[in-house]
């Protein structure tokens, strides 16, 4: 069913425009607005407060003085609250998945998708959030006990891009909720509205004043620069561009913050001979083509054994190229734009370059006319292996297939890239399974599996890809400290 303009229009009234702070929807201190695009159509959504330095600051001032009350509060509290707001968000699923579609562009089957995935998180850290053992025991040589307890690191400032807006806000907001800290959220400027209306169900869970805050602005530094160099705040938790986060860690060093870095990919999906090649192909599918390719995770090379090579990459041309493309909103849409005509002018000059260097365009391979930034969905075949298409990551519906002889080979071309995020594999072989994933440099490998984020699994890389995990039972670890504490013998002079 296609969405109507008035349903759009009273969807977007809804949606908070001013930034939070300690409880409080207010607008920016310089009274400068920041408009949102839908880039279906490049047209303006909403206007929303941009904000500034002085912001950032009363934001952390509010964060700071709720750190020792919200510390305190009762885990089970705290988990009630995070099982709230999963509640609410999964009633207001279709609220959520419309205006994703709207400010970045996904077709409403993936935006629900996500609301979904999202939504997890607050549902696996409010269970997580009663569960965050410490330890007791006896020193070896039995002298005296120990006591290892688990503690919030304390206020977090929290940046998330623009991609997966519900996502990527409930896989950090939630295990910080659940450890106890005090948050300072940026969102990106150009998706801000569903992490908004996210802020604005954290409330109606019932988070306290001054836990939960939402500074959105046009320029990223101006919220970041002065909260890193404040030595009230105590981590930092960054998804975006490795570039980006280079920098964010460099000013990190200064007041020694606590980091986590989710950074960019460039996913192999590695096709041995043996697999079963419509399993591969339905794989493929989705390794690449969810979120129209605009994922970290997104297969970015498919390195195709050559006895496979024309087989798969006939099929995955006729895949691709049958997908429709279109504004997400539409009904029967497949694929939607590209966040901004920035990005789509990118993958276009990837594509061309690799074409120049002897790869064949065997489906799409060119942006699609009209208002939006829509890319054709395309598959490259006979790419080069130092066709920079292979080097960058492409967050884009672009396929490029090249092909490797034997195992070794694979593992050699896979692990030729700075990042190291996750990789795909399809064989029948389990033991080649074991044995190549043991030489994968990449901190997620899929097995037969085309889409391996989980709420209840450790999301993060290696190398250039990042540091941390988000998700799993390690997910809370990343916003605690471990104090340990030495108690003297109690049996002593007994």
């Amino acid at each position: 069913m296609t969405i109507t303009v008035d349903r759009e229009a009273e969807l977007l009234a809804s949606v908070p425009t001013g930034l939070l702070i300690n409880g409080q929807w207010r607008q920016a201190s310089g009274g400068k607005t920041l408009d949102v695009h839908d880039p279906a159509t490049g047209k303006v959504l909403a206007s929303i407060a941009d904000g500034t330095s002085e912001d950032a600051l009363a934001a952390l001032d509010a964060a700071s003085a709720a750190q020792a009350d919200w510390a305190r509060t009762a885990p089970r509290l705290r988990a009630e609250i995070l099982r709230k707001a999963f509640e609410l968000i999964t009633a207001r699923t279709e609220d959520f998945a419309l205006l994703m579609t709207l400010e970045m562009g996904k077709p409403l089957a993936e935006a629900r998708g996500e609301v979904s995935y999202g939504a997890e998180f607050l549902r696996w850290y409010s269970e997580e959030a009663v569960r965050d053992y410490g330890r007791y025991l006896t020193s070896p040589e039995g002298k005296n006990k120990i006591l290892v307890q688990h503690k919030p690191v304390g206020p977090c400032l929290l940046i998330t891009p623009w991609n997966f807006p519900l996502a990527m806000a409930t896989r950090k907001v939630g295990p910080a909720v659940a450890a106890g800290c005090t948050m300072v959220l940026k969102p990106a400027k150009l998706t801000p509205l569903t992490a908004q209306l996210f802020a604005q169900i954290m409330q109606e869970a019932g988070l306290p004043d001054g836990v939960l805050n939402v500074v959105s602005s046009s320029i990223a530094s101006s919220i970041s620069g002065p909260l890193l160099k404040d030595s009230r705040l105590r981590k930092i938790s960054f998804t975006g561009s490795t570039a980006v986060g280079k920098q964010l860690m460099a000013a990190a060093t200064e007041n020694v913050l606590r980091t986590s870095m989710e950074l960019g990919g460039n996913a192999p999906f590695i096709v041995f001979g043996d697999a079963d090649m419509d399993d591969a192909v339905d794989g493929a599918m989705a390794a690449k083509m969810r979120n129209m390719g605009e994922a970290c995770t997104a297969a970015n090379r498919f390195l195709v054994h050559t006895s496979v090579a024309e087989e798969f990459t006939a099929k995955l041309a006729g895949r691709i190229g049958a997908l429709t493309v279109g504004r997400g909103t539409e009904a029967g849409t497949d694929v939607g734009p590209m966040i901004e005509d920035k990005a789509r002018t990118g993958i276009h000059a990837l594509v061309t370059q690799a074409v120049a260097a002897g790869a064949t365009v065997l489906t799409g391979g060119s942006a699609v006319d009209g208002d939006g930034y829509f890319y054709q969905p395309t598959v490259l075949g006979n790419v080069p292996n130092d066709a920079a298409i292979l080097q960058q990551e492409i967050f884009g519906p672009v396929a490029p297939v090249t092909t490797f002889t034997d195992e070794d080979d694979a593992i050699r071309i896979a692990n030729s890239t700075e990042y190291g995020l996750a990789a795909y594999l399809y064989t029948k072989d389990f033991s080649r399974l074991l044995r190549v994933s043991e030489q994968l440099e990449f901190g997620m490998v899929g097995f037969n599996a085309g889409v391996i984020s989980n709420a209840a699994a450790p999301f993060g890389g290696v190398k250039h890809s990042g540091l941390g995990r988000e998700g799993g039972s390690e997910g809370i670890a990343e916003y605690t400290t471990t104090q340990y504490i030495g108690i003297a013998d109690p049996y002593k002079g007994r």
